[in-house]
């Protein structure tokens, strides 16, 4: 059975976060800059992935790895989306991008001293 076909929007919510989550660009789900992107649950709450009922839209937020065409990505996540939410609207919401793969070097490490801004 899958994710859609359980009538549970919050197996649906779970089942899109772990397809979100497996794709290479996806650094992390992201709810925004306040939270409110997210389904909410008794307990908890998958922030990053907004499922109201199934057969209706499906919002998600995510952060990317800045490689390749975003166009490209954020097509594939809607595809992953549909896949398992059937043929519904999917409104993918790049909240940020990283740049590198976190090594040294990368953007988000200390500039030199040289080019501080004090």
């Amino acid at each position: 059975m899958t994710a859609a076909g359980s009538g549970r929007p919050e197996d649906l919510a779970q089942a899109i976060a772990g397809e979100l989550l497996a794709h290479p660009s996806v650094v992390r789900l992201d709810g925004g800059p306040l939270g409110t992107l997210a389904t909410h649950l008794p307990g908890h709450k998958v922030s990053g992935v907004r499922v109201t009922e199934v057969g209706a839209p499906v919002e998600v937020g995510v952060v990317l790895r800045l490689e390749g065409s975003l166009p490209t990505v954020t097509a594939q996540l809607r595809e992953r989306v549909q896949a398992l939410a059937g043929n519904v609207p999917v409104h993918v919401d790049v909240v940020d991008v990283e740049v590198g793969d976190g090594t040294e070097g990368s953007a988000g490490t200390e500039p030199e001293a040289g080019n501080r801004v004090t």
